[in-house]
């Protein structure tokens, strides 16, 4: 955020209406300019004094746009000028008072977003840092930020703080049809950036998840189908994501009865709860459908072998004989190490070999879904777990007074 400095005994905003007066009536002649200059300066303090500070923000902002044009303010200079009408925000009598300036602060920043974008960009995050926080000034700011960015093709300025969204949104306090908004809005700027399909992903998540199939989300539901598909094609085509919960998202459901999405469900409900010889069935009879959703048929056969190879984790006891393990991913039986080392690689199994008796021994696999059934697995598992632990702390317990009684026997036949 810029800084202004006052050098004269001048008010800092005075001294931007002058600046822009003077630059805006350059070319006029001094008899034309200094009445105009003299005009404006005038209004302003009237302004000041009045405590009108959102007639003084339009009034400095009459003259934003020859700023952000002229070649004769460098762009140091202009981003001190913008800053100080910034401030004004901090000087608004109430809240609706604050985001009326941030709204007009936005809206001529808004303009022509290709020029200077990153400048722009610069002004609004030192707005948003200004504003008090509320359900809707720094969530409006943000929200204009990302328009801009995206308008201005300058997503790279705003992407580093898509990891604090989860933080933003619980500090606005906004609804859920604004969530959803925003959730969107960023999986879009995500979606043609290199490198950041993982993201783009958990931010159609976050989108898809919004929609609680109530009656509020009856009408806006029908509108998430190819956001819904494009987060299934992008879990499909991932090779380092092995579980989700879009089959449980309402948005995602409504795909299965879908003339048009239909099959692209079907291969998400394969990917989740089949294996390898489901997709074999699938790709034979929809191969186009699968060329032109982008997916490669080899790619999908990998993903789907070590999702077939959790699918048997999930259900064996915890040992899988090898003539499981080749008759479900469809390979070799001197192969099936070599995917085991895969499925440890990626950190979706712990496992031991058994080479002796060909047989895999797991301690932890990744579930597919972790749905309501996984979670009361988990609690089965903590109760038993906290039963031993009990157990163990009466036994050391009954040990020691054993010990002790004991010891004090020993005292008394020495004495």
């Amino acid at each position: 955020m810029a800084t202004i400095v006052n050098t004269t005994e001048e008010e800092p905003m005075l001294a931007v209406v002058r600046f822009t007066a003077e630059l805006a009536w350059a070319d006029a002649g001094p008899e034309v300019a200094e009445p105009e200059v003299a005009r404006l300066c005038l209004e302003a303090q009237e302004h000041i004094l009045a405590g009108r500070w959102v007639d003084m923000a339009s009034l400095m902002l009459a003259s934003a746009d020859l700023l952000l044009k002229s070649s004769r303010v460098p762009d140091k200079d202009l981003e001190c000028i913008l800053s100080v009408i910034c401030s004004l925000v901090t000087k608004a009598g109430t809240e609706a008072e604050a985001l009326q300036i941030a709204r007009d602060i936005c809206d001529k920043l808004s303009h022509q977003p290709d020029d200077k974008p990153a400048l722009r960009l610069k002004v609004l995050f030192s707005l948003y840092n200004l504003l008090l926080p509320s359900p809707n000034g720094k969530a409006f700011v943000y929200k204009k930020a990302l328009e801009l960015a995206t308008a201005g093709k300058a997503a790279e300025y705003i992407i580093p703080s898509f990891k604090n969204i989860d933080s933003f949104v619980s500090d606005w306090g906004i609804g859920n049809v604004e969530q959803r908004e925003l959730f969107l809005a960023v999986a879009r700027i995500l979606k043609d950036q290199k490198g950041m399909s993982k993201e783009y992903f958990n931010f159609l998540n976050k989108y898809l998840d919004t929609f609680k199939g109530s009656e509020e989300d009856a009408d806006a539901i029908g509108a998430a189908k190819e956001e819904a598909v494009a987060a299934i094609i992008e879990f499909v085509k991932s090779s380092t994501l092995f579980q989700c919960d879009l089959l449980n998202m309402p948005a995602v459901a409504q795909l299965e009865k879908d003339e048009k999405y239909g099959l692209v469900y079907e291969l998400l409900k394969i990917f989740l709860t089949q294996r390898l010889d489901s997709y074999l069935e699938f790709q034979a009879a929809n191969s186009t459908l699968l060329k032109d959703h982008g997916l490669v048929h080899e790619e999908c056969i990998t993903k789907m072998r070590l999702m077939s190879l959790l699918d048997l984790s999930s259900r064996c006891s915890g040992e899988i004989p090898y003539s499981a393990i080749t008759d479900a991913l469809k390979i070799n039986e001197d192969e099936v190490e070599c995917w085991i080392v895969k499925a440890i690689a990626l950190k979706i199994l712990d496992c031991k070999v058994d080479q002796l008796n060909q047989t895999v021994i797991v301690s932890r696999h990744t579930e597919r879904i972790f749905g309501m059934p996984q979670w009361q697995a988990l609690r089965t598992k903590l109760g038993v777990w906290r039963g031993n632990v009990a157990s163990a702390i009466s036994t050391i317990q009954a040990n020691k007074i054993t010990d002790e009684g004991t010891q004090g026997m020993q005292g008394l036949m020495i004495r």
